[in-house]
């Protein structure tokens, strides 16, 4: 297997995951919080399918530092989680914020708590057809649990949970995203993908290399080895399969959810399909690590860069530089918030900055491909459900 591109994760010194002491300097700001919380995500491209992705959150104030990167699957170095693996951290843990939360307000004691979730995606078609497309597939989430509730009570709780998570509002419905293009510094109007009514955000450029640590902290995200076996029809684990012209393959990324003694959320992500390295990651809502919506507007975005790296990669096109500032607004969780509503979500808005000597069609057809092969932009845009299955602990 030929790796693409240098390692730069690990040749950089800095720790993959960490929270920015100098977010104002560098210029990166939160939007304007219209529903409960606003998250601005700026990502680029590293080296090969190496990504870095800075994200700003209105309601938190603060900015963490986290990085991505493939395994043998897209031929990368596997310095660091896959993109779909921060989407499936955090679900999982805004499942379990909501779950706590909720069983706080009705005075329900919850004596043990574990989720084990699986994520499913598809892709199929032809990449030089350009038929190639990303799909989601329903959740599934088993919650192993000892409380206070059981039966068709303790049932409808876990319901009402999972609907009480900001995420809930991209999973219900169909949300079309919303895009602006940029090639070379000039806006160029859309094709296919919708395009945002506002005008071209700024490219961050190299702004991204002044992020300073508050703290440079090793264990916030760390490879536990090499994932379990296990079947998935359609499941793939081959280097480079991921890379093919023609595909018909399903994803399953897992997560394992328990709140340590310390309040911090230890996360277990499974590499199930394509299979690959697990990796651990920390989350906390007070700061000590990063939230469940930092993780899932990282997860987006990484996952939508992806796609970029993929399709050029693919179809031998030129590409060198390209960088995406997005913006995700959630409302405040059901429980968490104490809103005693579903979670509700805006459609994402994408800013893409592409360097390029291709001409404006070809940058168009990038941004296109991009969004059609998109496993989290598919998320958005179908109808999804949580399928529960309640174990008694």
């Amino acid at each position: 297997m030929t790796v693409l591109g240098e390692n730069i994760i690990a040749a950089s010194g800095l720790a993959p995951f960490f929270q920015l002491a100098n977010a104002d300097d560098i210029g990166i700001n939160a939007p304007v919080n219209r529903k409960g919380d606003a998250l601005r995500t700026w990502v680029r491209s590293l080296s090969g399918f190496q990504k870095e992705a800075l994200v700003r959150s209105a309601r938190t104030g603060l900015t963490w530092r986290l990085v991505s990167d493939e395994g043998a699957y897209l031929n990368g170095h596997d310095a660091a989680p896959c993109p779909l693996a921060f989407l499936s951290a955090g679900m999982v843990a805004s499942f379990m914020n909501e779950i706590r939360a909720l069983a706080e307000m009705r005075g329900v004691t919850i004596r043990k708590l574990k989720l084990i979730q699986d994520n499913y995606y598809t892709m199929k078609g032809s990449m030089p057809k350009r038929t190639m497309v990303g799909g989601a597939e329903n959740v599934d989430l088993q919650v192993e649990i000892d409380c206070d509730l059981e039966g068709d009570a303790l049932s409808q709780f876990l319901i009402e949970a999972t609907y009480a998570s900001p995420l809930n509002g991209l999973m219900r419905g169909q949300v079309e995203s919303r895009f602006k293009l940029g090639k070379n510094g000039t806006c160029i109007p859309t094709a296919k993908a919708v395009e945002l009514d506002a005008s071209l955000f700024p490219d961050p450029g190299d702004q991204f290399a002044k992020a300073r640590p508050v703290v440079n902290r090793l264990e916030l995200i760390a490879p536990v080895g090499p994932t379990p076996k296990k079947e998935v029809i359609k499941g793939t684990a081959s280097g480079g399969s991921s890379l093919s012209d023609q595909q018909d393959r399903r994803l399953n990324i897992g997560a394992v959810a328990e709140m340590r003694d310390d309040g911090l959320l230890d996360i277990q992500q499974m590499q199930y399909s394509p299979w690959g390295t697990s990796f651990r990651f920390i989350s906390s809502e007070d700061g000590r690590a990063p939230d469940a919506n930092t993780l899932i507007s990282a997860g987006i975005g990484l996952c939508f860069m992806t796609q970029f790296g993929r399709f050029v990669s693919m179809l031998k096109l030129d590409l060198p530089d390209y960088r995406i500032v997005q913006d995700t607004h959630f409302s405040l969780g059901g429980a968490t918030g104490g809103t005693g509503k579903a979670g509700e979500a805006d459609p994402i808005e994408t800013h893409v900055h592409l360097q390029t000597s291709e001409p404006d069609e070809i940058a168009k057809e990038m941004l296109d491909i991009s969004e059609q092969t998109c496993f989290l932009h598919a998320f958005c845009k179908t109808d999804l459900k949580t399928r529960l299955k309640v174990i008694h602990v």
